[in-house]
């Protein structure tokens, strides 16, 4: 069997997402197929929370207004490695895996700042792919978004061909909303292209939010934002943003909603608990507008992300959704807080067989391209020899 491991930690920097996948030989297609149906298995996952201070660190420069100079960011991006390579290693040992048995990590690394406009286009994440390789032994395949971007891509949304290859449908009109700091959403028609791209705030400003008013990471269950109420005319002025109205393709990172964003937006007196609860309402009703605006015969919505633990968010998603079905990727035996990192070991092995990871009608790319950069293992039983490709 051929395994892969995916890591990720998304705007949110909880932690490192890791999961372990099995991709059937011969059944990697390519990202470009109109259909593609390879059999993917999620064998393990784990999330490792980062150091409180680690995670203060990303919270903080990953704002719109911080800096770091050369010498910090070198060091983050190593510390960041450091802390990917013990996460897959954990997951490896959980799972009772061999290394030698891996076939290649595919890394996303943790984004600071994600700039796809002209006329600088860039997206930057540290964890270096390097240390990730030689601490683990396994072949590395990272950096994914900065070709996309390249091609004149958003670099974002990258999970729709997998999201079409393990939870799409050739009998009902679906979408994939993954809900981390921010939410995308993929679009999955049975007899139409795949489309994807962001949202907007999903638990991003919550959780800053949460932790500057009560000291915790996140609102657990959305309890706390529950004890609040909505506020029209803060959500009005939320809802307002330039960006929400743009059409896709588009992206968008923690360097555009933030604290600092939010705060533009209050008048002072409001509650802390009526803003958590404004916040929750931005969240649903930005998603359901855009789904609404791109996919209106929309059936099924499939969740997916830490926001699926928010109740009240999730409960709001389906008030603002009449008629459409809301659910969680666990009702298809896909673990939620796995749907991305798993979506990256995918990646790696489209990159590994030279086969494109993209979809330049979601990113706006001039056209599909292989994606990442690729760090050899000290095993060298990876991509230099040694492992049988795929087909």
């Amino acid at each position: 069997m051929t395994l892969f491991i995916g890591l990720i930690s998304g705007t949110s920097a909880d932690g490192i997402d890791a999961a372990l996948l099995r991709v059937e030989p011969g059944e990697s297609r390519a990202a470009t197929d109109a259909d593609p149906t390879p059999r993917v298995h999620v064998l393990a996952a784990r999330t490792t929370p980062y150091d409180a201070a680690l995670r203060a660190t990303i919270l903080r420069v990953s704002q719109v207004d911080a800096t770091l100079d050369l010498d910090a960011f070198g060091a983050l991006d190593v510390v960041v490695g450091e802390a990917f390579a013990a996460a897959a290693l954990a997951l490896v040992a959980e799972a009772g895996v061999a290394i030698a048995d891996v076939r290649a990590i595919g890394s996303h690394g943790q984004t600071l700042r994600h700039r796809p406009r002209p006329p600088h286009r860039f997206t930057l994440q540290v964890g270096d792919p390097n240390v990730i390789a030689e601490r683990t032994g396994i072949d590395v395949v990272a950096d994914f978004r900065r070709r996309d971007v390249a091609a004149g891509g958003e670099g974002a949304p990258l999970m729709p061909a997998f999201h079409a290859a393990v939870l799409g449908s050739a009998r009902e009109r679906r979408a994939v909303l993954n809900l981390g700091g921010i939410g995308n959403l993929t679009l999955l028609p049975p007899d139409g292209p795949v489309r994807g791209f962001d949202t907007g705030p999903a638990n991003g400003l919550m959780d800053a939010w949460c932790l500057e008013h009560t000291g915790a990471p996140f609102d657990r269950g959305g309890a706390w934002g529950l004890t609040g109420r909505v506020l029209p005319a803060l959500l009005e002025r939320c809802l307002a943003e330039p960006w929400l109205a743009l059409p896709p393709p588009k992206s968008s990172g923690r360097d555009q909603f933030h604290l600092g964003w939010l705060r533009e937006r209050l008048r002072g007196d409001e509650s802390p608990a009526d803003v958590q609860a404004t916040l929750v309402e931005l969240s649903a009703r930005s998603i359901a507008e855009a789904l609404r605006a791109n996919q209106a015969a929309t059936e099924r919505l499939i969740a997916c992300g830490g926001g699926v633990h928010n109740a009240a968010l999730m409960a709001r998603l389906a008030a603002q959704l009449p008629g459409i079905r809301v659910e969680s990727s666990a009702v298809h035996g896909v673990d939620p807080d796995a749907v991305e990192a798993a979506g990256f070991a995918w990646l790696a092995a489209q990159t590994l067989e030279g086969r494109a990871g993209n979809r330049p009608e979601v990113t706006g790319a001039a056209g599909p391209r292989v994606l990442g950069v690729i760090a050899p293992g000290r095993t060298g039983a990876g991509y230099f020899g040694g492992s049988a490709p795929l087909t």
